[in-house]
């Protein structure tokens, strides 16, 4: 068994898992009015740390010189680490570090024709430069596979543990709010005009955000309350931005998840989905969540409190349930009202005191991949 022993997110709403839950808890959403003339000529909603939050994150940690990128993956990993005895510099703790774009920021910041060198932008040498900084023994593992890369960075985790390679592994990921982000989405025509409305028959796109979250994964139960169940991994075959238009492929990685933990939908207290309200993505969920039997069960989206926060959002949204699961709510999905999708699902939309045993958190991205795992108290 693989228990989560630590956790943390620093993102727009805090820089610890309680002062992010807290505020969730009062409906209060880092999405905002974003007015910056260098990201392009109009103001954008989207979820952006403001400068003190991230200056508090990292106050003492020697981050002078470093990224934003990198100062959120070095603020997230090291209060994550020290909530136990854990440390990445013992050979038998391995380190993963999930990214859509990494820093990918750098690229905007050269002169106009000027290339950076690949050491800026490859994400394995802005991992080993992180790894370096935390004094990591193992070289890091990257994991870079569109949104569903913090995700699948804890279900590598947990078969790293599993196999015997690590007894320990701190699991992170991050991405930043970029101009290149930006457009990419605005290319698509796919950035709401407003704050993201998941599953909602209104709903106009997403909200981009950024963030960093992470969880310590260990072999030794210590005092965890959270332990992995089973994950899988499936891939749509249908277009490079498109999901699949019947859900079925989401629902083979649902049914393979609920399956490898021994479970029945019955089981399972709520659904923490991707929902990103754009009109594919929550479509093919809804019909996905139908095809696993999972239509009755409560299902919420937190891309209204964070928006989507591409390699950071499976690891920050799973992290938020979990806290959930302990304190026995299910958690509303912000922005939605009226049902959205042409299958009904039990979308979650007041805040619920109701105790659950599992959860299940799915994620979906680009090129048709998707992932789903359970997450069970002990």
């Amino acid at each position: 068994m693989v228990f989560v022993v630590a956790d943390n997110i620093v993102g727009p709403l805090g820089i610890d898992t309680d002062e992010n839950f807290e505020q969730i808890i009062r409906g209060n959403s880092g999405i905002g009015l974003q007015d910056r003339s260098d990201y392009g000529p109009a103001p954008f909603y989207g979820a952006m740390m403001a400068p003190a939050m991230l200056s508090r994150a990292t106050a003492g940690l020697n981050v002078e010189g470093y990224t934003k990128f990198e100062q959120l993956v070095i603020a997230s990993v090291m209060a994550a680490v020290s909530q136990t005895g854990i440390s990445l510099s013992d050979a038998r703790t391995g380190l993963i570090i999930s990214t859509t774009k990494g820093n990918i920021e750098l690229l905007e910041q050269q002169p106009e024709g000027v290339i950076p060198p690949p050491e800026l932008l490859q994400p394995s040498a802005t991992a080993r430069k992180i790894a370096a900084h935390l004094g990591a023994a193992n070289s890091p593992l990257v994991i870079s596979s569109a949104c569903i890369s913090g995700l699948l960075a804890i279900l590598t985790g947990q078969r790293l543990i599993t196999s015997g390679k690590y007894d320990h592994v701190v699991v992170t990921g991050a991405d930043v709010l970029t101009r290149f982000v930006l457009s990419g989405f605005q290319s698509f025509q796919a950035v709401s005009a407003v704050p993201c409305k998941p599953f909602d028959a209104g709903r106009m796109g997403v909200s981009l955000g950024e963030a960093a979250a992470t969880v310590v994964l260990s072999k030794v139960p210590a005092q965890a309350e959270i332990v992995l169940g089973a994950g899988a991994v499936s891939n749509d075959a249908n277009h490079i931005s498109g999901p699949s238009r019947t859900g079925q492929e989401l629902a083979m990685a649902m049914q393979l998840a609920l399956k490898g933990s021994g479970l029945q939908p019955a089981d399972i207290g709520f659904v923490s989905a991707h929902g990103t309200a754009t009109l594919y993505n929550d479509e093919m969920e809804a019909k996905a969540l139908h095809h696993a039997g999972l239509a009755a069960v409560p299902v919420n989206s937190l891309k209204g409190y964070y928006g989507h926060t591409l390699g950071a959002a499976g690891l920050v949204e799973a992290i938020v349930s979990m806290k959930a699961m302990k304190e026995g709510v299910i958690l509303p999905t912000k922005g939605y009202e009226t049902p959205g999708v042409s299958m009904p699902v039990n979308v979650s939309n007041t805040l619920r005191q109701q105790s659950s045993r599992h959860f299940l958190k799915t994620v979906s991205g680009f090129g048709g991949c998707n992932a789903a795992m359970i997450f069970s108290r002990k």
